[in-house]
């Protein structure tokens, strides 16, 4: 009698813990669970990128130092970026000033040859 309420126990305790296992992961299944999980993975990874351009970042300032103490350089750096560059307006050889009815396109690859 005692075996058989044990065995009796022993099931319905393995069956309520397989059910809530399964149960637990279709909730970990559902969409949202799947968005929450990528995003919380997203911001993971971009924590862990900007930690890696803060180590380069100071690793190449340490580095530029030890180089301009051995090159006996002791002008401060200036870490700024560099100021934009204008970009000059270049007159197309073909390009005429006058209005024509036609005018040349050398990437139109619709106009007549």
């Amino acid at each position: 009698m005692f075996r058989r309420t044990f065995w009796f126990t022993a099931g319905a305790a393995a069956g309520v813990w397989a059910t809530a296992k399964v149960n637990r992961k279709l909730k970990q299944l559902t969409p949202e669970s799947l968005a929450a999980q990528a995003a919380n993975k997203a911001i993971d990874a971009g924590h862990k990128v900007r930690e890696f351009a803060v180590d380069v970042r100071s690793g190449m300032v340490r580095r530029e130092a030890e180089l301009g103490e051995a090159l006996g350089l002791d002008a401060p750096a200036d870490h700024a970026l560099p100021a934009p560059r204008r970009l000059a307006a270049i007159e197309h050889p073909r390009r005429t000033t006058t209005t024509t009815t036609h005018s040349y396109n050398p990437h139109n690859r619709n106009e007549d040859h």
